[in-house]
């Protein structure tokens, strides 16, 4: 690929890159529109943890300090115009911090969301170099023993084929052959005894 047509290609990646942020952007901060009383009690149990149970929501446990959690929520979202983070915020204050299951996005407890991020864009770029940096030590350039490699294997392809000298058998008694016994009778190896 030419210089030339790669500096006609970036401007289209970035703007689709902006694109995809814009709507990644737009869509995270969409409000849904208005939301029932009951709705907005399932949203914010779903995101208390229970304080006795492990691994539960305050929605999905029975445990009787999450029916009085819900209750809280309850009386919480109709008597009050309270924020949906205002009323989490009460309940983390009122029952202990540990009922809070999704981590802040403010102040430390906000690397939770920013660090795997951070960490997919620096391997991103690692393996944008690491790739450049393997392309760019690509030997295309043929040396002389590249060369004479080639010519060596194309001068075997290319030589006519020569049989082997045919093996003359051999005469009965020659010592070079250890299978076959001299004269009969006799051993063929020293220290065998005959039939």
């Amino acid at each position: 690929m030419s210089r030339s047509s790669a500096l006609k290609r970036w401007p289209g990646w970035v703007l689709l890159v902006l694109v995809v942020a814009g709507f990644l952007a737009f869509g995270s901060t969409r409000d849904a529109g208005a939301r029932t009383p009951e709705e907005r009690v399932e949203e914010i149990s779903k995101q208390l943890a229970c304080p006795v149970c492990n691994g539960e929501t305050v929605y999905e446990s029975r445990n009787p300090s999450s029916a009085a959690i819900r209750a809280e929520v309850k009386a919480q979202v109709t008597t009050t115009d309270a924020t949906d983070d205002e009323i989490i915020a009460y309940i983390v204050q009122q029952f202990e911090a540990k009922t809070q299951l999704v981590p802040k996005a403010t102040g430390f407890e906000s690397l939770v969301w920013v660090l795997p991020a951070v960490a997919l864009v620096c391997a991103a770029v690692a393996l944008f170099f690491a790739f450049r940096r393997w392309q760019a030590n690509v030997d295309t350039v043929p040396d002389d023993d590249d060369r004479a490699m080639v010519e060596a294997a194309l001068a075997a392809e290319t030589a006519p084929d020569i049989e082997p000298p045919a093996a003359e058998p051999d005469e009965p008694g020659d010592p070079d052959q250890p299978g076959e016994p001299d004269q009969p009778g006799e051993p063929d190896q020293p220290g065998e005894t005959g039939p």
